[in-house]
């Protein structure tokens, strides 16, 4: 009796080659339509572990970790410095969804930097920022600018301590003019002083006293006298809004 066998099927070619062509693992260089690079691993064709990413537009590299094609773990932004022609370090911390998030370092030129937390790239939470002109705030952030407490620590020595909001002095702080010897503390409004007190502070080790001491309050009650003027331009302030 003749036996019969079942023809084999055979796979169409354009699977074989779709298989060879989905990224999995360690890839040496791979580039995009644009020009940009990637040398890394993959899963399911997205960069996902360890890599490097070159863009050819802009000459960005970043180096560190990958979920799913996005930025996310630890990683490197460098960019490429116009007059030396070198690399120079944009920013080094954490990332989430390929956005900054968590700690980070950002550098925003050679003597002005960020250093604290981050939130869908912007700074948010707890930050230090040196200034190029030598100045350093060291506190709460919130959309990117200062808000909540912080200090102001000027050049000069002269800081302030006190609450910010949208990256302007806002609410109850202490001014120390340290050059001068003197102490102010009150309420600002958008980085201006609306009422408070001065008081002498370190007079005598100050580099430019005043030519005079304060005189001294002869008011019974200054701190209640304060506190009065303070909420009467709180209530002014209310109305007005």
């Amino acid at each position: 009796m003749p036996i019969s066998k079942c023809p084999q099927k055979s796979e169409p070619l354009w699977k074989g080659w779709d298989q060879k062509a989905q990224k999995n693992g360690l890839r040496h260089q791979v580039y995009a339509v644009n020009g940009d690079c990637y040398v890394g691993e993959w899963k399911d064709n997205m960069k996902h572990g360890k890599g490097t990413k070159i863009w050819k537009k802009k000459g960005a590299v970043y180096e560190g970790d990958w979920k799913f094609g996005k930025r996310d773990g630890y990683g490197t932004l460098s960019l490429p410095d116009q007059e030396t022609g070198k690399y120079r370090r944009v920013y080094t911390g954490w990332w989430k969804g390929d956005k900054k998030s968590g700690y980070g370092i950002q550098f925003f030129g050679p003597k002005e930097y960020y250093e604290g937390e981050w939130c869908g790239n912007q700074r948010s939470g707890w930050g230090r920022m040196y200034y190029s002109n030598g100045d350093i705030y060291e506190g709460q952030w919130r959309n990117d600018k200062p808000d909540g407490e912080g200090m102001l620590r000027l050049k000069n020595g002269n800081r302030y301590e006190g609450y910010w909001k949208r990256g302007l002095k806002n609410g109850s702080g202490r001014f120390f003019h340290l050059d001068h010897g003197q102490l102010f503390e009150g309420f600002w409004v958008d980085d201006v002083a609306k009422c408070g007190t001065m008081t002498d502070f370190g007079r005598d080790e100050a580099p430019e006293p005043t030519q005079f001491p304060i005189p001294e309050v002869k008011v019974l009650d200054p701190d209640g006298l304060l506190e009065e003027a303070l909420a009467m331009f709180r209530k002014t302030q209310e109305e007005g809004d």
